[in-house]
Formats: C-alpha cells, structure tokens, sequence
C-alpha cells in the first residue's frame, strides 16, 4: 500500500470500541469493532489490515473503485 495517509476515528460504544480507517486519497473507509480492552495499536492494526484488504479488492478488479451505493 505504500506510504498512503489514513485517518482512524475511534468511537466507544459501552464495552465495545468502534474504529474507523478511511484512505485519504480514494475516501474508501472500512469500519471494526474491538473490544475497548484492546491496546490502541491493535486496532489500528486491525482496522489497517481491513483496509488494505479492501483496497487492494479494487485493484483486483482493474483498478476500478467500489461503486458507491448513494
């Protein structure tokens, strides 16, 4: 993925942590639920590993980037 600049939101819902990566240049955000006990590193790696994943789906598909459904 390169040195690509991510932004991470992260919201606690009760027990549960909520966090968010968004890539900055293709806006594709992808979102994991954690347990709020994790270390703030964990989840960012999670989330991290979510992202690249789901990028790197696009590329799969000749670069194309996911339709947006609104």
């Amino acid at each position: 993925m390169g040195e690509r600049e991510v932004l991470f939101e992260f919201t606690q819902i009760g027990q549960q942590m909520r966090v968010s990566a968004i890539d900055a240049d293709t806006k594709i955000e992808v979102i994991v639920i954690t347990p709020v006990t994790a270390s703030r590193y964990q989840m960012q790696a999670l989330a991290m590993a979510k992202l690249k994943r789901r990028l790197a789906e696009g590329e799969g598909q000749g670069g194309a980037a996911p339709q947006r459904l609104f």
